[in-house]
């Protein structure tokens, strides 16, 4: 029986991997014969006994560790230093490039940007970017490096080694080589070509378009959805759209850095609540509603409450039925990233609202991205008509930005329509 090792000692059974995962691509295959049932998109299943029961904590970091930690960080910055020394006198050699300082040219790079390539990430970077030679599924062969001089250069050895792979997205498989997607892909590739060349707005909405954006709003169980090519700008190039100079964004200070970005853009008042506390949440709602803007004391245009459904760095979830309670109190508004949720959580697969059995109606803005459940690219943006048809008007995304790729597009097509949701299940 084969087994894996990994370089920390666990032992897997690759032969129950490889089986469970072939299980999976037949019940997929299977299911996309059978025809389409569709299940009752305005159902609530309510699931009370997931809010009231809602607890979460962190194992702290334990003292010692903590000090080894910022110990260790100083000696290797202090070795820098004294190595950077070392170049500047001449005594030891440099191997890397620097940056040249010409007169009358601003640097392109940070000091510390290229001191730290050098001295901190050089040492490491063999287990960081490492290139692959097959697809990122459950297992990945990693084309091996080899170095001579202290990772300053990299040489590749001309083998690969078969490992597991716990470091990409692709979590239900849809990003294989082969199997029903990818013929779906095929096929459309072979009948639309590769590329769009137009916006939205002008010719690149085409009919597997509309079917996609038809088929998302109907798995998220909203009014109306739309579709983009990139899942960093459905955040960045929309919030811009939805909140403007006057309003008030209140973000969860472990928000992504496409929610930061596309909050900044907007123009709107922009403060922190600590993470997944309530408390604080109200708090600052209460003392926006009643302070108002702090420069002219006039009420707020909006408020829009910016959380996640599942935060990737620190793998929380967020307390969603405390979240809604609070803009219904508060007649605020509601913007839910379900990035790392769609497709993973809940018994349906529709993500943290699905978790908590809560009404997705309830959730003004939702929005969710490709790239992970559906192995693909993108991102979307579902709510009411009205909401939509406002973003295909003014979002920079749908009109400076070619619409996605047919292929692409057709990839998520047939993930709805492997997904369980749709037999019945």
């Amino acid at each position: 029986m084969q087994k894996l090792t990994s370089k920390i000692g666990w032992k897997y059974d690759m032969t129950e991997v490889k089986r469970a995962y072939s299980m999976c691509l037949k019940k997929q295959a299977q299911a996309l014969s059978e025809p389409r049932k569709l299940v009752d998109m305005t159902t609530h299943y309510p699931q009370a006994d997931l809010a009231d029961d809602f607890y979460e904590t962190f194992e702290k970091i334990p003292l010692h560790v903590a000090i080894i930690t910022y110990i260790g960080t100083v000696l290797v910055i202090f070795i820098g230093y004294i190595r950077e020394f070392l170049r500047a006198v001449g005594i030891e050699k440099l191997k890397g490039t620097m940056e040249p300082m010409i007169e009358g040219f601003v640097p392109m790079y940070q000091d510390w940007s290229g001191f730290f390539n050098r001295n901190i990430y050089r040492r490491v970077q063999d287990c960081f970017n490492q290139p692959l030679s097959s697809v990122a599924g459950t297992e990945i062969n990693l084309i091996e490096r080899t170095s001579n001089d202290h990772n300053w250069n990299l040489e590749f050895t001309g083998e690969t080694k078969k490992v597991l792979n716990f470091g990409s997205y692709n979590y239900l498989g849809f990003a294989e080589n082969t199997g029903p997607c990818v013929e779906a892909v095929a096929k459309c590739s072979a009948e639309y070509g590769v590329g769009i060349c137009a916006s939205r707005q002008e010719m690149g909405y085409l009919d597997l378009h509309k079917e996609l954006d038809e088929l998302t709003a109907e798995y998220l169980g909203v009014d109306a959805a739309i579709t983009f090519p990139m899942g960093f700008a459905s955040n960045s190039m929309n919030m811009p759209s939805l909140v403007q100079k006057g309003s008030l964004i209140l973000s969860d200070e472990l928000n992504h850095c496409s929610l930061i970005l596309g909050a900044r853009l907007s123009g709107a008042c922009i403060q922190t609540f600590k993470h997944n506390n309530m408390e604080d949440l109200e708090e600052k709602l209460r003392a926006a509603i009643v302070a108002g803007h702090p420069r002219t004391s006039r009420r707020w245009k909006k408020i829009l409450i910016v959380v996640e459904g599942v935060y990737s760095m620190e793998g929380s979830v967020i307390c969603l039925p405390e979240v809604l309670r609070l803009k219904k109190k508060y007649k605020a508004y509601v913007y839910l990233d379900e990035a790392h949720s769609i497709g993973a959580m809940g018994s349906r697969g529709r993500g943290i609202v699905d978790y908590f059995g809560l009404d997705p109606k309830d959730v003004d803005v939702m929005m969710g991205t490709f790239t992970k459940s559906f192995g693909s690219s993108g991102g979307y943006i579902g709510g009411t008509k009205k909401l939509i048809n406002h973003l295909r008007l003014h979002s920079h995304a749908s009109i400076y930005s070619n619409t996605s790729i047919l292929s692409v597009a057709t990839s998520h097509t047939a993930d709805y329509l492997l997904l369980p949701h749709n037999h019945g299940a």
